[in-house]
């Protein structure tokens, strides 16, 4: 017997078992290493493509103050830049061949436009109506009127300052195409130039002459080129006959969610920073598509994006969009109440069909024709120190009106109606007009309206208001626009009141209030108003308690772009969204009661809004039950891409709070936390931050949620789950034990951060693989 080999025979199978037990506690071990190291890379920080963030909320409406100019530190205006820079803005010696100026497309006397469809470009022969006219040049001239608030310049955005801007048309090959060495010679042996720039710049003997400073100086005349003192401003500051009925009706019309065109034409510049793509078609034999924003970086998802331009003094500016395509404002109005021209899969949501009448068409054209204030009209030199001929004055006779509408001027001798001493309270009964009462208030009255039915679209931009309904024998007043009329109340006042009201059968929305501080919309019942029931947007301190919603096509309750609200106690049912806080900070959702509409509570932050902000709002004690409407939106809006089922829907938004409310029978799922990039299409650039973070999700009820999903939740496969995640934003909390999630394990706030940061990147990884 051999003791010795037994053993040794023996002891192999257990190595080779030990082995193969070290595999996969290896693997663990690399897989735990490879987990820890995806969690101790740093976050990048959650930060837009672009971000202006032009909203200043409550700060006015109709009064608000112009933005600061956009003015590079280096370039102070001074009177001697301001002149030598109106010089230089009209003397032909920027152009190579010395025949072009600025003003040669930018003509003081048609708006600093130049009357053409596409502008002439190197060669061009003046001014002139014709759509084409010889142009070579693929883009209108637009105005430099307040051009000096614009934070990006050319309807493509490609310059950021006024002197950035002015380098682009003098240098460019198909323009004024001169060399900025040339035109520094041709300057200095210009004797007066000389010693304009010297004493401008600080210069001696000729060494002020440069490109940047005359850059810097033709920046400076056009810093001047303001419109603030139209007939609109002077309404707008309190003298109420300023407008006229038409011009009236005409500003509530473009204040209405029929039209919307104050959501991107907005107060007091009537444009924003944005790019819009609205599917104005190509100028007739075009070579190509204009891409517009795409070209100048704005990526695939802003093809034929491009520059909300201003309104001011657009009745001189025609013809109109970034290639002239329309030659009168009557074609624009068209081209939008069509819903755009080209169908393009990025038109703006805003974009929509709707119907306007000769009267309306009227007033809205004569409200844009209240903005037009040459106040600060810049005389044409007599002569330049080239010695070249300057532009001529021009008849408007000769060009494009805007409309096919004369208008007459307010009365120039009619005055305010003196006001009274102290607050009074107005009376309405039925059949006398509650828009007559309106027009005779003063800060601090009160108009209070006895029961019946009211056949009005009323308009208050008075502050300190008190609307009131007066409720007896349980009638109220009810404002009825039998599906005719837009909007029942259109106003900007601030610390005003709204209550006890019922609202119905509009075609647009109920009540809207845009730019006011200390709002309160209180026990009113708003049914079949169009888009949205009660719609405060760029507001501070807002309330709205008591409200009963029904039938809204967008959201019931809708906060927008806003700072200090509280929604309280209030039922919304049978909408596509019950509440919406959009764009908004430090907004309280409480008691509420969403049922049966599409989605119940929406915290969104989108792009493409005049505020880039999104966070800190508490959504507690509601009640968010069977939200299960077929979505009934207008397939162009965002919202017709919320589905049915939704209960509690959190995108893009910071510091979220969801707690103690009752999430039930929702069919796609109770509460989702996503980003925008699950949202819109690859490639999307974003002006706002994307991803939602702080979000905490806790002590909520919930039950029977998630049984028949739709939309981007079925297509993960997640059924029956109370909790959706997309994985963006690592530090998300939960705190909802037994409810079913998507994915099964959601991190809790007491996961060490590395495991959280970990987690998120590796589902987000797997998200985007499958999805």
């Amino acid at each position: 017997m051999n003791t010795g080999y037994a053993p040794a025979v023996l002891s192999r199978p257990r190595r080779k078992h030990r082995l193969w037990l070290s595999i996969p506690v290896s693997l663990l071990a690399l897989a735990f290493v490879a987990f820890l190291l995806i969690g101790l890379w740093p976050v990048a920080a959650d930060v837009p493509d672009i971000v202006v963030d032009s909203t200043t909320p409550g700060d006015g409406g109709l009064r608000r103050a112009f933005p600061q100019m956009v003015m590079p530190a280096n370039n102070p205006m001074t009177p001697e830049r301001v002149e030598l820079g109106r010089l230089l803005y009209f003397d032909p010696v920027l152009s190579g061949d010395n025949t072009q100026s600025c003003a040669t497309c930018h003509h003081p006397d048609l708006g600093f436009s130049d009357g053409r469809s596409l502008s002439m470009g190197k060669g061009g022969q003046g001014v002139g109506p014709s759509r084409a006219g010889g142009a070579v040049i693929k883009r209108s001239a637009p105005t430099i009127w307040n051009a000096a608030y614009s934070h990006r310049l050319f309807w493509d955005g490609r310059a950021a300052t006024l002197e950035d801007q002015a380098r682009f048309p003098i240098t460019s090959e198909i323009e004024m195409n001169q060399n900025p060495d040339e035109l520094v010679k041709e300057l200095k042996a210009i004797p007066e130039y000389v010693r304009l720039f010297d004493r401008t710049f600080d210069g001696h003997d000729g060494s002020a002459v440069t490109f940047d400073n005359a850059l810097k100086a033709i920046a400076a005349f056009e810093r001047t080129l303001t419109s603030q003192n139209s007939a609109f401003d002077r309404y707008a500051a309190g003298d109420v006959t300023a407008l006229t009925a038409e011009q009236r009706r005409g500003l509530a019309l473009f204040r209405s969610l029929k039209t919307r065109c104050f959501e991107c034409h907005g107060f007091p510049t009537f444009a924003n920073p944005d790019f819009k793509v609205i599917g104005v078609p190509d100028f007739p034999g075009q070579p190509g598509p204009d891409l517009g924003r795409a070209e100048a970086g704005g990526g695939p998802a802003a093809e034929r994006a491009f520059k909300v331009p201003t309104l001011r003094n657009v009745a001189l500016t025609a013809p109109y969009m970034h290639n002239g395509r329309f030659m009168t404002l009557d074609e624009v109005l068209e081209f939008y109440s069509s819903g755009g021209i080209l169908k393009l899969p990025n038109l703006d949501d805003k974009i929509r069909r709707f119907k306007l009448t000769e009267p309306e068409k009227r007033d809205l054209i004569a409200f844009l024709h209240s903005l037009t204030d040459e106040s600060r009209l810049p005389e044409i030199p007599a002569r330049v120190p080239s010695g070249l001929p300057v532009v001529p004055r021009l008849q408007r006779s000769a060009f494009p009106r805007a409309s096919r509408f004369v208008f007459d001027p307010p009365a120039a001798n009619a005055k305010p109606e003196a006001g009274h001493s102290s607050p009074v309270t107005l009376v309405v009964r039925a059949g006398e007009s509650i828009q007559a009462a309106l027009d005779r208030l003063r800060p601090g009255d009160t108009v209070e309206i006895k029961p019946g039915v009211y056949h009005e679209a009323l308009l208050v931009d008075v502050d300190q208001i008190t609307i009131r309904g007066l409720i007896e024998n349980g009638e109220r007043p009810i404002l009825d626009g039998e599906n005719k009329l837009s909007d029942a109340v259109i106003t900007s006042g601030h610390h005003f009141t709204i209550e006890g009201l019922a609202v119905r059968n509009y075609t647009s929305n109920g009540i809207t209030v845009h730019g006011a501080t200390g709002v309160v919309f209180r026990d009113l019942v708003v049914d079949n108003s169009g888009l949205y029931g009660v719609y405060p947007v760029e507001c501070k301190d807002v309330l709205i308690e008591r409200v009963t919603v029904t039938g809204a096509r967008d959201a019931a309750i809708y906060v927008g772009q806003s700072r200090e609200i509280v929604v309280r106690n209030n039922e919304v049912h049978d909408n596509v969204t019950g509440i919406e806080i959009e764009n908004s900070v430090g907004a309280v959702v409480e008691n509420n009661y969403a049922h049966d509409n599409t989605g119940g509570i929406l915290v969104f932050l989108l792009p493409n809004t005049p505020s880039k902000m999104g966070s800190d709002c508490r959504v507690v004690n509601n009640r968010v039950i069977n939200n299960n409407h077929p979505n009934f939106a207008d397939p162009n809006a965002i919202v017709s891409r919320v589905a049915p089922g939704t209960g509690v829907f959190i995108m893009a938004a910071d510091r979220t709070e969801v707690t103690a409310n009752e999430i039930r029978g929702n069919d796609s799922f109770g509460v989702a936390v996503i980003s925008l990039k699950l949202a819109f299409p690859k490639g999307t650039k974003f002006d706002v931050p994307v991803t939602p973070e702080g979000t905490w999700i806790h002590a909520n009820q919930m039950a029977e949620n998630g049984r028949h999903p739709a939309g981007r939740v079925k297509e993960a496969g997640a059924v029956n789950v109370d909790l959706f995640w997309d994985g963006s934003g690592w530090d998300n909390a939960w705190d909802q034990p037994g409810a079913k999630s998507f994915p099964a394990m959601l991190p809790n706030r007491s996961w060490p951060n590395v495991a959280r940061r970990a987690w998120s990147r590796v589902f987000s990884f797997v998200r985007d693989r499958a999805l």
